[in-house]
């Protein structure tokens, strides 16, 4: 074999060999975000909670209708997460602030309810979108020239909300509640009725992870 071909061999044989590491280097090698980190993993809504929300219970759907009371309360769930999906489940108590629902003859205050929740959802990284569904238990009093006799009354609540994760385990929410509770039953100078009264619930929360 001459000098030439043993050249152009060789040369081949070291290119062969450059070009190999080099589609070795770009497989194993992950380029870094735009802030130079590797991408972090996405943000995980899993696991216990605890929370305080506030905001207006109405009559109404308008929040500055009359009647509203202020409401404000404590919540505590799980959250179980499936890919970008959750469901989850939470308890909660509110003091209802006297908000006024009309009976015949008169109106009735709402005092304080608990609700046990269920929830499902998507996120979308640190913003979670759901639905929620429960059943409530709410304490009714009597106003003027009206009494009851029903106390806690069980009803059934609808709704849904937005929540933005943070760092620290703390995230921030905003929920609206339908909140439907059949039969109470009310006394005035006309006798006795029954009526089924319905509210609507807006409040801002926060909760904390861990």
């Amino acid at each position: 074999m001459s000098p030439s071909v043993k050249s152009f061999l060789f040369a081949a044989l070291a290119m062969t060999a450059a070009t190999n590491a080099s589609a070795a280097d770009l497989t194993t090698y992950q380029a870094p975000d735009a802030a130079g980190y590797d991408n972090p993993p996405a943000f995980q809504w899993s696991g216990a909670y605890v929370g305080v929300h506030g905001g207006i219970a109405s009559p109404k759907f308008n929040p500055f209708a009359n009647g509203k009371g202020f409401a404000a309360g404590a919540q505590a769930g799980y959250n179980f997460q499936v890919g970008p999906g959750i469901v989850g489940a939470e308890l909660e108590g509110s003091y209802l602030g006297n908000n006024e629902l009309r009976v015949p003859n008169g109106k009735v205050e709402e005092r304080f309810r608990g609700a046990a929740k269920a929830k499902a959802g998507l996120t979308f990284d640190r913003t979670f979108v759901y639905g929620t569904a429960g059943l409530t238990m709410t304490k009714f009093e009597g106003g003027k020239g009206v009494s009851t006799s029903s106390g806690w009354k069980q009803g059934y609540l609808l709704g849904g909300g937005v929540e933005q994760g943070f760092g620290g385990g703390l995230s921030a929410k905003i929920e609206y509640n339908y909140v439907m509770t059949n039969d109470v039953s009310t006394t005035t100078s006309s006798g006795k009725s029954k009526t089924d009264l319905r509210d609507h619930v807006i409040k801002a929360g926060l909760n904390y992870r861990f």
